[in-house]
């Protein structure tokens, strides 16, 4: 049986691209993935319920997208991130910028920022599985937050 091969794995070989230790990457070089692989699962996730209109499709993605979400969803993955996560997560959060998303507030900005760094972390070091486990439930925990909010 043939092993399956990671999509950054695959991207690493076909563009001679060098493997390295993240751990000594900025937070904000991580952040700068996990931005885009987080929009990428949550376009993938979209796109996958039927196909539909763009204009539809991006106000879906940027609500998910959107700095306000990251950090609330950032504040529901906190406690089930492992040691080495948190710290991840903490150097995120703690980076300090020389501006910030003209529609957050910073302290949400920081805490996106954190998920975002966790979630490049994560994919740059080839915890794929890790990755969605995290979007997952933090995704169906902030739809019921979202839910019970609406009911009362």
């Amino acid at each position: 049986m043939e092993e399956s091969i990671s999509f950054l794995d695959k991207i690493r070989r076909e563009f001679s691209v060098q493997e390295v230790d993240i751990k000594t990457y900025s937070p904000q070089t991580l952040a700068f993935v996990g931005d885009c692989v987080y929009d990428l699962v949550i376009r993938t996730i979209l796109t996958g319920k039927g196909n539909r209109g763009v204009d539809g499709l991006h106000k879906d993605k940027s609500n998910l997208v959107k700095a306000q979400t990251q950090a609330a969803m950032a504040e529901i993955m906190k406690e089930y991130l492992s040691p080495e996560e948190e710290e991840i997560y903490r150097r995120g959060r703690n980076t300090k910028t020389a501006s910030h998303a003209k529609n957050a507030g910073l302290s949400d900005y920081r805490k996106a920022t954190g998920f975002e760094a966790l979630l490049g972390y994560l994919y740059l070091n080839g915890e794929e599985d890790r990755l969605l486990e995290l979007v997952k439930l933090v995704l169906e925990r902030y739809r019921d937050t979202k839910t019970c909010r609406k009911e009362s």
